[in-house]
């Protein structure tokens, strides 16, 4: 084949359905229709004599080759962004841009209602989708344009730029009358601890969730993993279950606070192993000069980076 063969659009979209694994998703993404995209797919396929991509499930699934070509094609298409964005400026208020964000649902709860506010006001066209991914798979979405910013505790993402936001720490949740809750209260007034601490403490039941390995590793240090009672796929099912029983739940205090404010639950902040972390947004050095994605970054900075949690 011959370079000048191709068009640029079909790499283009070529990458789109590589991300995606589907055309459908692609066309919408490049803002074109589902037939012209398979127009251009075909045209690709018989200019590299190759299928591509197959029919699988719902979706699409690349071949070999594809998988060959996708690397390649997505360090081109980023070379020749970050040469067009130099003298790009970016209009938030003009901008209809689809931005792609990985957050936890602790994550959205945490951090979505005050930046679609901000959004609102700053860019009303742009439109924002929250796209949780394992963490082991983060990194490769950035890289390839599928995310464009991850925020979270995430320590096992790596090859990334990343600017810490807020540091947090793990406590525990419980409903207000509950006996434990009663004796940390009493605890506080005194202003001193028993030698017995953490064997009350041992006395909790627990709730928590199997994807916050975190907090199942703090359950396993602190050798309370056998008081575990109740594994839920998300926390913010986990207040509702805490009011109206004797669980206990480790959770984040930042988001712990809201609910022991609204009523019925108490808080306690005793000595845990893992208990201190630091929330940080990550994103691709082949995306760190895009103008769109600059803003957002220095849009989630103004809004949420904090000095750090003092012990």
């Amino acid at each position: 084949m011959n370079i000048k063969d191709l068009d640029l659009n079909l790499l283009r979209l070529f990458d789109a359905v590589w991300r995606t694994r589907s055309v459908s998703l692609a066309a919408q993404q490049l803002g074109m229709s589902q037939p012209a995209a398979s127009q251009g797919l075909a045209r690709l396929r018989a200019v590299l004599g190759d299928a591509l991509f197959e029919r699988s499930g719902a979706g699409v699934r690349p071949t070999p080759r594809a998988d060959r070509l996708a690397q390649a094609v997505q360090l081109a298409l980023g070379t020749i962004e970050d040469a067009l964005n130099v003298s790009q400026v970016f209009d938030p208020q003009r901008s209809s841009r689809v931005l792609r964000v990985h957050l936890s649902d602790i994550g959205e709860a945490r951090f979505l209602p005050e930046l679609v506010l901000d959004l609102q006001r700053q860019a009303p066209g742009i439109r924002l989708e929250t796209m949780p991914l394992p963490h082991d798979k983060i990194a490769q979405a950035l890289d390839s344009g599928q995310l464009d910013l991850a925020i979270g505790f995430l320590p096992e993402v790596s090859d990334t730029l990343q600017q810490p936001l807020l540091s947090d720490r793990y406590v525990v949740l419980m409903r207000q009358g509950h006996p434990v809750a009663k004796r940390w209260m009493q605890l506080q007034k005194e202003r001193a601890g028993p030698d017995d601490t953490q064997e009350w403490l041992a006395e909790l039941e627990f709730a928590a969730v199997r994807t916050h390995s975190d907090t199942l590793r703090i359950l396993e240090l602190m050798h309370w993993q056998h008081r575990l009672r109740l594994t839920v796929s998300h926390f913010l099912s986990l207040p509702g279950i805490v009011r109206s029983s004797d669980l206990a739940v480790l959770m984040p205090r930042n988001f712990a606070q809201g609910f022991a404010e609204a009523g019925a639950l108490a808080l306690i902040e005793p000595e845990l192993p893992l208990r201190d972390f630091t929330v940080s947004m990550h994103w691709s050095a082949r995306f760190d000069k895009d103008p769109c994605l600059q803003w957002l970054r220095s849009t989630v900075s103004h809004l949420f980076c904090q000095t750090p949690l003092n012990s």
